[in-house]
C-alpha cells in the first residue's frame, strides 16, 4: 500500500481534546478501509502566516498513514465537511521518517537554545557600556555661545 503524510489544521477555538477526538475519528476511518496509521504527532497551537477563515492560529496535527487511496479520499472528504478543519494536506512519500518529525525536533532545539540563553543571562550578548554620560547629563562646553544653549520659556 502507498505511504502518505497527512497534516491538518484545526480552528484555534477547538480544544486539544476535540482535536484528539477528530484524529481518533480519522484513524478509525482509515483502519476501517484497510489502512493503518503508523504515527500521529500533535504539534500544538501555532501562529498562521495569514488569516484563514478569521483564525490567526491553528492546532497542527501530523499523521503517517499506510492506506489505499480510497481511504485518503474519504478522510479528505470528511475534513472538507468538518467546520473545525481549516486546511489539510496529504503527500505521498516513499518511506516514513523515523523518530520525531522536523517540527518536533525544532521544538527540542528551541528548548536547548532557551537553556543556553539562561546560562549567560538576559543580556549576555551585549558588551559592558561602562559609565558613559547621557545626553541629559551633558553640560554646554565652556566656550559655547548662548545660541548653542536650548531655549527656555
Amino acid at each position: 500500500m502507498p505511504l502518505y503524510e497527512h497534516v491538518y489544521l484545526a480552528r484555534q477555538d477547538a480544544s486539544a481534546q476535540q482535536v484528539e477526538e477528530l484524529t481518533a475519528q480519522l484513524k478509525g476511518v482509515i483502519e476501517g478501509l484497510g489502512g493503518s496509521v503508523k504515527k500521529t504527532e500533535y504539534w500544538g497551537v501555532k501562529s498562521l502566516s495569514y488569516r484563514l477563515r478569521k483564525n490567526r492560529k491553528a492546532h497542527f496535527t501530523l499523521m503517517d498513514v499506510d492506506a489505499p487511496p480510497p481511504a485518503i479520499n474519504e478522510i479528505e472528504r470528511l475534513e472538507r465537511l468538518n467546520e473545525d478543519v481549516l486546511r489539510y494536506l496529504t503527500i505521498r512519500v516513499d518511506a516514513h521518517e523515523e523518530g520525531p518529525s522536523a517540527m518536533m525536533r525544532r521544538t527540542e532545539r528551541d528548548r536547548d537554545r532557551e537553556d543556553r540563553r539562561g546560562e549567560r543571562g538576559d543580556r549576555g550578548d551585549r558588551f559592558d557600556r561602562g559609565d558613559r554620560p547621557r545626553d541629559r547629563d551633558r553640560r554646554p562646553r565652556e566656550g559655547a555661545d548662548d545660541s548653542d544653549l536650548p531655549m527656555e520659556d
